[in-house]
Formats: C-alpha cells, structure tokens, sequence
C-alpha cells in the first residue's frame, strides 16, 4: 500500500529511520488477531443478524460451478498478486539492480503484470480445473464486464468526491484542530488519520497527510517507535468507511448490497479493524 511507504519516507527524513522489516513484523502480530476478530467473529454475528443476498457476478458464477474450489486453491489466487509483489520487494532488497534474477521479478512483480498474471491463473483455477469448458470461462468473463463497468463508474465517482474535499482545505483544518493537544504520539498518529479519513474518504491521503503532521512533533518526542506509529496512522486510515469512499461503492457493487447494509457491515468492520488495531499497537508498545 502507498500510504503505509510514504508515511516511513517522511519519518526518516523528519524523525530518524522507520525500519520496514519491524513494521512488517508488528504489522502481522497485530493484524492476525484483528483479522480473526473483524472477519470471521464479526461475520458471523453480522451475518445470523442480518443475512445479505448477493446475486452479483461472484454468486452467479458460484451457482453454476460443477466442482468447487477448494479454501486453500480460492486463498492462493487472491493471494498470488500479492505473493508476486512481495517477491520483487524482496529481490530488491536482496540483489543489485544487474542482476538478471532481480529484473524478472520486477517484471512479474509490478502491480499490473502481477494482476494479469493472476487474472491468466484464475481462468485455471477456478474455470478449467472446475470442469469448464472455454466457451463457459469466455461467457462468464464476458457477463462480469457490466458489472464491473458499473462498479468503476461508481468508485470513479466516489473518488471524484474524495478530491473535492481533500482540495478544500479539511486537512488542514483538522491539523489545526490537533495542534498542542497532550497526547500519546501514537494515539495522535491514529487520529489525526482517522480524522482525515472520515473527511475525505481516503486512506492514502490520510495517512500521508498525518505522518506529515506528527512527523514534526516526533522528532522533537525522542523514545517514539517509528514502526508503530506507522500502523496506528495506518489503522487510523482505515475508520468509518462510508459514502465518500470508492472502496465503499465497490464493495455495495459488487455484493448488490444495499446503502445500509453496507454501512452495517463493511463500514462497521472497517472501524473494528481500526480500533482493535489501535488497542494492540498501545499494548505492543509497552513491551518493545
């Protein structure tokens, strides 16, 4: 994710060195257990609550599948972008620039090819190996096209609004809202994202924008763990996903929910996984 990257390029210039491992490491301790917490635990409250049809393409695909996949194959294709990015990352730390290993996992590893590369797997995994033919895995690639188009327009939309506030000046309203208050740099960090995001709607926006408030009251705070702090803003980004969100219209899209049920649902894990967050960063901080 950009923000989390340019939130630590703007601590090393500001407050000393963030280190990308350490906030790697803590990133999963803290995010396991929220995960659990915020996926299944709340999903399944959520969902004896208040069960949500779907009907989008997902579904219908699902109904006609012969065999389904299975959890460990369906978790490796979401994944397997991911996996591709890492991969460069870890080359690039590991190799110089000429060597011949490190430019080919550039090359599969950039965001767009990793994408189309996993893109090229699913039509295996979840078509062929399911005992599709190639005119089915064309003619359910095919029907996914309208939906997605409405989903892009909706999400284009929704990050047109986040601009329009972002240029309006809430950011720096909200900066000001915070300066001189006594807080924990970690707890203002979250914040001061949290703030941000609820205005404008973005979670890259908002974590740039508070690392480049707090960076300034850190490094006059010696004793600050930079990588922890990295996560709180990060955790702060993710709060109160609602209307002026594009991730928000994708996810209604995409699971034909209504405007409600998504502000129950997703805008409400959305904020478990962001104070629960918040909590593990303060408990982690008192023993590293």
């Amino acid at each position: 994710h950009p923000g989390p990257v340019a939130a630590m390029g703007i601590f090393n210039e500001a407050a000393g060195k963030a280190d990308m491992g350490k906030t790697i490491l803590y990133a999963l301790l803290i995010g396991l257990p929220t995960a659990v917490v915020a996926g299944p635990l709340f999903g399944k409250y959520a969902g004896d609550r208040g069960p949500v049809g779907l009907g989008g393409p997902a579904e219908q695909m699902t109904a006609q599948t012969k065999t389904p996949p299975s959890f460990a194959i369906t978790v490796f294709t979401i994944l397997l972008p991911v996996l591709l990015m890492l991969t460069a990352t870890t080359a690039d730390l590991a190799l110089s620039k000429e060597n011949l290993l490190r430019q080919c996992a550039d090359l599969v590893g950039h965001p767009s090819v990793a994408m189309l590369l996993a893109l090229l797997f699913s039509f295996y995994s979840f078509g062929f190996a399911r005992g599709f033919d190639r005119e089915q895995v064309l003619k359910f690639s095919n029907d996914c096209l309208a939906p997605v188009a409405s989903m892009l327009l909706v999400v284009g939309a929704g990050g047109g609004f986040s601009k329009v506030l972002e240029h309006s000046g809430v950011g720096r309203a909200i900066a000001g809202l915070t300066e001189g208050r006594q807080l924990s740099p970690l707890l203002l960090g979250w914040l001061v994202a949290a703030l941000i995001r609820i205005a404008t709607g973005s979670a890259t926006v908002a974590i740039t924008m508070a690392a480049g408030i707090v960076a300034p009251i850190v490094a006059s705070a010696p004793g600050v763990n930079l990588e922890l702090l990295v996560i709180a803003m990060g955790a702060g980004s993710l709060i109160l996903s609602h209307v002026n969100d594009g991730g928000f219209w994708f996810v209604k899209e995409y699971f034909n929910m209504t405007v409600p049920q998504t502000l129950k649902t997703w805008t409400v894990m959305e904020t478990i996984i962001s104070v629960m967050a918040l909590i593990l960063v303060l408990l982690l901080d008192l023993v590293v």
